[in-house]
């Protein structure tokens, strides 16, 4: 039959999530870091009073709408998948993911969506003061919404604080030590920072581009040297998380790292393999580029410490595709390492006070918008490729974890799924761009700026007098 010349259910439902959540954490990794971005904005306004920081402010507010939006409705699909491809993995998990997932909502989704209305539309409705409280307190639910994920993802990397029942449920027996992991501090900080990255990228690349076109526009280049400053600062910090994560991890998940790095052997002293091509089928890592010594003194800090090899583990317990972790992990790191010289040659050129006079570098900065993404997705991918074959980590191996559907239902739901995500998502990727393009400007219009939208058949209520709002901009001194 047709259908037998397509991958089996489990591939097919791996690569429907790997396609999802990916897609979906594009998102809230750009959300995460332009919430806290916005609260900066706001509070450099009401500190100094300066217009042009309330102008970035409504400029990136309708960003931060549009990408929100986007977020919220991508995530819906995972909580879906959970029911339909990994029935099993949910009915094994639930006592101990399910309550983390509630705490995420209560604790996090109601206090964004609380206060979100107010951020988006109460800026000269309501006061100053209660404006900036409702754009810090959004901003303080994006890193809480993020704990909760990380500490479930975490637990799954890092397992504790349960017991296993005699239906093989895990039950929850420590809440702390669930919920504290070994894995989540250094992960937690690794990705929040990732995402504090990849706004400053975005936000970079964007005032680049308005200062190329115009090097007198104070509002491009205000938002500009704000991501510069803030790629100078968090690169060089995401590089030591990700060091301390890479510290743990060898002592965990030793397997991940020597798929990450590609050793086969366990060495001592262990190379720096910069780049080659592993081959599952011959065990090793062919056309090796590395760099003698180097591997020990980073994963080890010892020029002669120990790296285990791949072959030092059943087979049936290496990562189920060893090329994807190695080439992904690369990426990653390739892409760090681009963002701290991005932050690097900022502060030189700033220090010579040609910061917005050099065109080479605004264009390197525009090349740099994407960056941050890619690093954040390719860093999940090494993630979650390097812990296969498990869900929970030497405890529940993915194949155990899938529901019990055919592979047609699963290519059908993912076909729509990537055809409808291609041009609802396409669409708002497309708008984004949009509001890119448009120059930060004096008197910057805003989200709140904008009529209510009146269902047809509903009364409307009576109209405010436009006297009676209160102009949320300084008042010039009489």
């Amino acid at each position: 039959m047709l259908w037998d010349a397509f991958p089996d259910a489990l591939h097919l439902a791996r690569f429907q999530s790997a396609f999802t959540v990916t897609f979906h954490f594009l998102f809230p990794a750009f959300t995460i870091g332009l919430a806290s971005y916005l609260a900066v904005l706001e509070g450099l306004w009401l500190w100094t009073g300066r217009a042009k920081y309330l102008d970035l402010f409504r400029y990136w507010l309708k960003v931060f709408a549009v990408n929100f939006a986007m977020g919220v409705v991508s995530g819906l699909v995972l909580s879906y998948q959970f029911g339909t491809n990994w029935a099993a993995w949910s009915d094994k998990v639930g006592p101990v993911l399910g309550p983390i997932m509630a705490y995420e909502v209560l604790t996090a989704f109601f206090l964004e969506a609380g206060f979100l209305g107010v951020m988006l539309f109460g800026l000269g409705r309501v006061g100053k003061g209660l404006h900036f409280f409702a754009t810090c307190l959004v901003a303080v639910g994006t890193l809480i919404s993020g704990f909760w994920i990380l500490s479930a993802n975490s637990w799954m990397q890092t397992p504790q604080g349960f017991s296993i029942a005699p239906d093989g449920r895990f039950m929850p027996e420590d809440w702390w030590a669930i919920v504290f992991n070994p894995s989540f501090p250094f992960r937690y900080l690794h990705t929040i920072t990732g995402a504090f990255l990849t706004t400053a990228m975005i936000v970079g690349a964007v005032g680049a581009w308005h200062v190329l076109q115009d090097r007198s526009n104070e509002r491009a280049r205000t938002m500009f040297s704000m991501a510069m400053w803030m790629a100078a600062a968090v690169a060089p910090a995401q590089a030591m998380f990700g060091d301390a994560q890479g510290l743990w991890a060898l002592e965990k998940q030793s397997q991940k790292v020597a798929a990450m790095e590609g050793h086969w052997e366990t060495q001592a002293p262990a190379p720096l393999i910069l780049f080659g091509i592993p081959d599952m089928a011959r065990e090793e890592t062919k056309l090796k580029v590395e760099i003698p010594y180097l591997g020990s003194l980073i994963l080890r800090h010892s020029l002669d410490g120990e790296i285990k090899g791949l072959k030092d583990f059943p087979k049936d317990a290496r990562p189920t595709n060893v090329p994807l972790v190695f080439w992904s992990f690369r990426i990653m790191v390739g892409m760090g390492v681009l963002m701290i010289a991005l932050g690097f040659v900022s502060l030189w050129l700033r220090w010579r006070g040609r910061l917005y006079d050099s065109p080479w570098f605004q264009r390197w900065a525009v090349a740099m918008g994407p960056a941050g993404l890619i690093a954040v997705t390719f860093g999940w991918i090494t993630t979650e490729a390097g812990r296969q074959p498990f869900t929970v980590y030497g405890l529940l191996r993915t194949a155990d974890s899938v529901s019990p559907v055919a592979a047609p239902a699963v290519l059908t739901s993912l076909v729509l799924f990537m055809t409808v995500y291609f041009i609802v998502f396409g669409a708002g990727i497309w708008y984004l761009f949009r509001l890119f393009r448009h120059p930060p400007e004096a008197e910057e219009s805003g989200v709140e700026s904008e009529p209510p939208i009146r269902t047809a058949g509903i009364t409307p209520a009576p109209a405010v007098d436009p006297d009676r709002v209160h102009d949320a901009r300084p008042q010039p001194a009489e």
